[in-house]
């Protein structure tokens, strides 16, 4: 492979240097570098991050390529600056079984565009009665350690401790979408004083908070990992910070939308903004964003789900639950959380690259710029300010929130271990 000079970025934010590549790794980190025949990049104090690293994407294959595919998927998680995505195990059939996860593991190493590390379910079917095949998954091609329901919860307690008393054999995690079902029957977004006006069922902060507090309550119980998907109420964050404080193994993320959107927003009955967990309140939203400053929610993940046309162009109550996000999350985290100056670039590179990495105990990703390391990088134009225009994604769905809304900050380059998977702002 070839080599290539990224010139004048700033690293984490910090003083222009110039990183040199060769091959899959970073060959030396400094000023003034120079290298016979390297392919020169003008970064122009551009921000270098190492690769962002999604632990939350559907990519819908199998199943549902009429949303997305993992080829599209990692295309616009490239875009997006992603280097590896976890992808979900809800699809068509579920990822219960070592087949099934070999298949989305091997469809991701034919794609290029990033890492996919698929994620298995933790029951059969995601029905939530009987443990999936959790050691065949680990064992299998694709070495899962991350198990999930998502989309589901998993609702009853001995299910879920004896899941989690299984992964903690081979230091695996079960990553919960925390969500009492019984009070959440018939919800259509967040229970409060907008749900009470516009007369829509209500999802309450209580339905998330219970199932959270009970599974931090068994984590700790039977020593094992636990990690609470796109964590969305401050009630939620306080329990999470009570279980950290208690030194237990507890983990948390926040999407994105959770980090800018609110409930208000329903008011438009638009079906882009209908999305499980609900939008919150602005209360919610600002503690979110200290949550995710002072560490007590780990990591940010896209929950990027997408949806065909049919599925949300219609009336609120019919319309499939979810957004896209992987070419719009670095843009809304550089939005919420440092141009407000709550976290500085080297805060997003360890929230969406060092930790989300560590959870998933993912080889080769969340490493550091420097010599030696994976050269895993993304290079962004934080000076950038644009439109978000769904017509140009790569995903194959258009399902954004974010249509014809100002956001800061646009991915030029993405490198997976030396090569480029976006030059200019575009798939190479």
């Amino acid at each position: 492979m070839s080599k290539i000079l990224i010139r004048g970025a700033k690293v984490l934010g910090g003083e222009p240097q110039d990183v040199l590549i060769d091959g899959e790794t970073i060959a030396e980190v400094g000023t003034g570098l120079s290298a016979e025949g390297a392919q020169v990049v003008e970064a122009g104090g551009k921000i270098l991050l190492p690769g962002l690293v999604d632990l939350h994407t559907h990519l819908r294959e199998p199943g549902r390529e009429d949303s997305e595919t993992v080829l599209t998927g990692t295309k616009a998680a490239a875009v997006g600056g992603f280097t590896a995505v976890h992808a979900m195990a809800n699809t068509f059939p579920v990822a219960d079984t070592a087949g099934v996860v070999e298949q989305v593991w091997r469809l991701g190493k034919e794609s290029g565009y990033c890492d996919v590390q698929p994620i298995g379910a933790v029951t059969v079917g995601l029905e939530g009665k009987k443990l999936a095949e959790l050691g065949a998954m680990h064992e299998s091609a694709a070495g899962v350690r991350v198990f999930s329901d998502d989309g589901k919860c998993v609702d009853d307690a001995v299910i879920m401790r004896r899941a989690l008393e299984y992964v903690k054999a081979f230091d695996g995690v079960v990553a919960q979408h925390a969500q009492e079902p019984r009070l959440t029957e018939g919800a259509q977004m967040n229970e409060g004083i907008v749900s009470a006006e516009l007369g829509l069922g209500g999802w309450p902060a209580v339905a998330e908070e219970s199932i959270i507090a009970r599974d931090v309550l068994l984590a700790a119980h039977v020593g094992s990992r636990v990690h609470i998907c796109h964590l969305s109420t401050a009630g939620s964050v306080e329990i999470v910070r009570w279980a950290k404080s208690k030194g237990w193994n507890v983990t948390a993320e926040v999407t994105p939308h959770h980090l800018l959107l609110t409930d208000e927003l329903v008011r438009s009955y638009n079906p882009v903004y209908k999305v499980n967990p609900p939008l919150r309140t602005e209360a919610d939203v600002l503690a979110l964003r200290e949550a995710l400053a002072d560490g007590t929610i780990d990591c940010v993940a896209t929950d990027h789900a997408p949806h065909p046309h049919e599925d949300k162009d219609c009336e609120w109550g019919a319309a499939a639950m979810g957004m896209v996000g992987l070419e719009t999350a670095l843009s809304v985290v550089q939005h919420t959380m440092v141009d407000s100056g709550l976290l500085d670039w080297a805060g997003v590179a360890d929230r969406m690259s060092f930790r989300p990495a560590h959870i998933g105990r993912l080889e080769g990703h969340g490493r550091p710029v420097s010599v030696g390391e994976p050269a895993n990088l993304t290079l962004l134009d934080s000076a950038y300010r644009g439109e978000v225009d769904p017509a140009g994604f790569a995903s194959r769905s258009r399902n954004t929130p974010y249509e014809g809304r100002e956001l800061p900050g646009r991915v030029t380059h993405t490198f997976l271990r030396g090569r480029a998977t976006v030059v200019d702002g575009k798939l190479a």
